[in-house]
């Protein structure tokens, strides 16, 4: 038998389109609970989509049937025109080669590779940390981008990004963003976008990045190879000998640094947020790097030694995950379960509805690293946890996140001691990554010294 699909109506729908331009996570959670697992929404009373957090649906949308299911046109036109075709933005066999050619800039000999690469990047970052953190109270947000930025971007490029280069990109990837939110949120605003001119100032902003980059692409061009990810898309061969063309190189090397520095930054500045209250987790965080690492860098070959750490970054991508949403459009009819799923149906994957929900976890809204305990496995619900996406089009840097955000969490931690400022507003805003609305300010000092005999452990 069928499911009965729940719709919120469209008059209530547009009504609430202004609500959902200021948190459409709020919207949706709202619904959620007052629907169910999956309910029909006309997103700016405009475009329908069937918004769901039942794993079962999630699974077989994301894996199962996924060739079945398409990102929707409205996300494929939105972010193709500012990020260009790549990844991120194609289908079927284009995808599927460009994936198995980028791939390999992922596996595990590149990552170790890539792991002294970002160790340097690392180091020069926090000279700059460490000064603002001396004058007082900072903001971690734009503090952890500014360092992921800096990472991934040698990472792809082998050379370090001038100052005024990132800052510009950075610009450029935030404030394209935020609009293709709207466009996306507000779909009835989009013919004003384009006369009132504003369609075309982030057109121009985005040009501006993507030339800062191919000034990069075309001074490698008359270098010797390097190690990075740049000389991995360089050297890509198709099937026919033919290389990717510059622009392609340049689309899918600005999807790789808005995908690679934002995922982690944002983890890492919830993280942050999240044990600055718990010195507990913090005192046992540190005991296992010094395990593990003693005094040498962190590397990949490292990472799967973190097991109570790997639990502290799956906590904290569960609560505050960095993409909170995807969408796919059905390209044949369909039946997941007891869900018809017509041609043409939007399928919207409430990532943070799924994560806080109290069917698939206790207690959802408290941070609790032990549900990720190895003894804990087995209670998850398949597809109920996803911060790193599903199926074939998972995250492709995934790895590289995690090597990332240990390798920062490895030296912050141990070199620092940091608290929250107190009175402070700490709030989500799901723009197309979930990211601190007001930044969180904490004040940094240098580690005191343990005595690792008396660390305790980490209960919620």
């Amino acid at each position: 038998m069928a499911q009965t699909v729940p719709a919120v109506p469209r008059f209530r729908s547009f009504l609430d389109s202004r609500a959902m331009a200021r948190n459409p996570v709020q919207v949706l959670s709202k619904y959620t609970e007052l629907h169910g697992d999956t309910f029909r929404f006309y997103f700016g009373g405009v475009k329908e989509a069937m918004v769901t957090t039942n794993p079962v649906v999630i699974q077989h949308v994301l894996k199962t049937n996924s060739e079945n299911y398409h990102k929707s046109e409205i996300q494929k036109k939105r972010m193709g025109h500012f990020l260009g075709k790549g990844l991120l933005t194609t289908e079927g066999e284009p995808w599927r080669t460009q994936r198995r050619l980028i791939q390999t800039g992922f596996e595990r000999k590149q990552l170790e590779v890539l792991s002294s690469i970002m160790q340097d990047s690392l180091a020069e970052s926090l000279r700059d940390f460490d000064r603002q953190a001396q004058i007082g109270p900072v903001d971690i947000y734009p503090l952890m981008m500014k360092i992921t930025f800096a990472m991934v971007g040698r990472s792809l490029f082998g050379a370090r990004l001038k100052e005024e280069d990132i800052d510009l990109i950075s610009l450029a990837i935030s404030t394209v963003q935020e609009f293709m939110v709207r466009q996306t949120i507000q779909p009835y605003l989009n013919p004003w976008f384009a006369v009132s001119g504003e369609l075309r100032r982030h057109w121009d902003l985005r040009s501006r990045a993507f030339g800062v980059l191919d000034e990069y692409l075309q001074r490698r061009r008359k270098e010797a190879p390097g190690h990075d990810l740049l000389q991995i898309l360089m050297d890509a061969r198709y099937s026919d000998g033919q290389g990717m063309s510059d622009e392609l190189i340049l689309s899918e090397s600005m999807q790789l640094l808005v995908a690679g520095h934002e995922t982690s930054s944002n983890a890492l500045s919830w993280l942050l947020y999240l044990i600055s209250t718990r010195p507990d987790c913090v005192d046992r965080i540190r005991q296992e790097f010094d395990s593990v690492l003693g005094e040498k860098p962190l590397s990949y070959s490292d990472v799967p030694k973190f097991e109570f750490t790997t639990q502290v970054i799956l906590e904290a991508l569960r609560l505050y995950p960095p993409f909170w949403m995807v969408d796919r459009m059905a390209l044949a009819d369909d039946r997941a379960g007891d869900l018809v799923i017509p041609r043409g149906s939007t399928v919207v994957v409430f990532i943070y509805g799924v994560h806080h929900s109290p069917q698939y976890w206790e207690n959802p809204e408290s941070f609790d690293p032990e549900r990720f305990s190895k003894a804990k496995e087995k209670l998850h619900t398949p597809f109920a946890h996803l911060p790193f996406g599903a199926g074939p089009r998972g995250c492709i840097g995934g790895n590289y996140a995690m090597l990332q955000i240990l390798m920062i969490l490895s030296v912050l931690l141990r070199k620092y001691d940091f608290r929250l400022v107190p009175g402070q507003t700490i709030e989500a805003r799901p723009m197309v990554i979930l990211r601190p609305e007001h930044g969180i300010r904490m004040t940094f000092t240098q580690a005191i010294p343990r005595d690792a005999g008396r660390l305790s452990d980490c209960l919620p």
